[in-house]
């Protein structure tokens, strides 16, 4: 997926006028560092938005600050606002008229910041900040303070938006869905508990990854998964070629009623590590060997041959490390009725990886998150950070496409 190149300002050409204007800032303020242009900008940005605000005045009442005019309405002193902007804070006299009725443009009213500062903080919560430390870094850059509770009223105005973005239109067919969970420290009600992050991540009818929903904090049950899975169906999923999970309690018997068409397929990857917990180190890297000639083996008769003899293999040393592919064999097989390079759309977890690997850095930041709401919204802003990377079908989609195609004709277009 190609990166998105960051955009650098480039100075316009420089022009007489530049010049001489520069020379006059260097010698109005004395500037002989960045922090003295810093303050020299805020002066003039404060001068300019003072005498804006006067000249609205004027034009409100129709005629200059020293006019005489026989019109009832007429300036009635001024009131002191605080600004914040990018440059730091400063103070304006706001003009006031006599009958209140001035609505100031440049400045209007109730309006205290010009700084963009929201779309700073909604920007530095996506990046798995915490409230603290947002508060803090605003105040070293923008010499003014942002409290902990501004910051989260700020972040709050994205509920509206995870709610319709939850809600949103969904495509008619998915041919891959991909359901992972990645576990979170909540505070509630004054108990810390550990919360997972139900992730379902689709893949178009054109190869392109689009998470479709996020579940936060419930148990999981046959009637937990049902709810989620009829969810997408209200929202316009008709069908689902392959749902690849890990065991999710509950999750069969919830698409046998949601989707009754659509094959399960576990995990791989989970499935190898599952499996290697029971393993000593010491036999780890040749465990995983016999096992990848199971999931990599020609046919499906031919991998029950290589179960059977991994099995036999280790189950002197590990009794009861094969047991998880016995049980779940149903699940495992779908993967053979394809090439070995369009296996590994489905039967690993790479398409959903990087996405939690973006989730997890969040757990970095925060080692307890304040509540399942504070939760919710890092998760969604997370999202829209990895989705621009997005640009790009998953590896091989045309292949893998034609594979589908073949093997569920008349489904992959209603």
């Amino acid at each position: 997926m190609a990166n998105r190149k960051r955009e650098v300002y480039k100075p316009k050409p420089m022009t007489e006028g530049k010049r001489n204007l520069i020379q006059g800032l260097l010698q109005e303020y004395d500037i002989q560092s960045a922090d003295d242009i810093q303050e020299a900008l805020k002066d003039l940005l404060s001068g300019t938005i003072q005498d804006m605000l006067e000249t609205e005045m004027d034009n409100h009442l129709g005629y200059d600050r020293y006019e005489r005019s026989s019109e009832p309405n007429y300036r009635n002193g001024t009131k002191p606002k605080t600004v914040r902007s990018k440059y730091g804070e400063f103070e304006v006299d706001v003009p006031q008229d006599r009958q209140s009725s001035f609505e100031p443009q440049v400045l209007p009213k109730r309006q205290k910041d010009i700084s963009s500062i929201d779309d700073k903080i909604i920007s530095m919560y996506a990046k798995g900040m915490t409230t603290r430390q947002i508060s803090e870094t605003i105040e070293d850059i923008y010499g003014f303070e942002v409290s902990e509770g501004m910051v989260s009223d700020i972040t709050d105005k994205l509920l509206p938006r995870i709610e319709e973005w939850q809600n949103r239109p969904l495509s008619a067919v998915y041919p891959i869905v991909f359901i992972d969970a990645v576990h979170f420290s909540v505070r509630d009600d004054g108990v810390i508990r550990k919360l997972a992050a139900y992730v379902v991540l689709g893949i178009n009818e054109d190869g392109m990854k689009e998470v479709l929903s996020i579940v936060v904090g419930e148990n999981e049950s046959s009637k937990y998964w049902l709810s989620v899975l009829n969810s997408l169906k209200n929202r316009g999923v008709q069908d689902i070629l392959i749902l690849c999970s890990d065991g999710l309690t509950g999750i069969k018997d919830a698409i046998s009623a949601a989707f009754p068409k659509t094959e399960q397929q576990r995990c791989i990857v989970h499935m190898v590590r599952n499996t290697l917990k029971y393993v000593a180190n010491k036999d780890m890297k040749a465990f995983a060997k016999d096992l990848k000639t199971i999931y990599t083996a020609a046919d499906e008769e031919a991998a029950r041959k290589q179960l059977k003899t991994v099995t036999e293999k280790w189950s002197g040393q590990y009794p009861s490390a094969m047991n998880r592919w016995h049980d779940n064999w149903d699940a495992i097989s779908p993967i053979f009725k394809f090439s070995k390079e369009v296996r590994t759309a489905f039967y690993t977890t790479n398409a959903i990886e990087s996405l939690n690997s973006c989730y997890r850095r969040l757990n970095k930041q925060r080692s307890v998150f304040p509540s399942s709401q504070a939760l919710m919204k890092a998760l969604y802003l997370g999202t829209f950070e990895i989705a621009k990377k997005w640009t790009m079908p998953i590896r091989n989609w045309g292949k893998i496409r034609g594979e589908l195609e073949i093997m569920y004709p008349e489904r992959m277009s209603i």
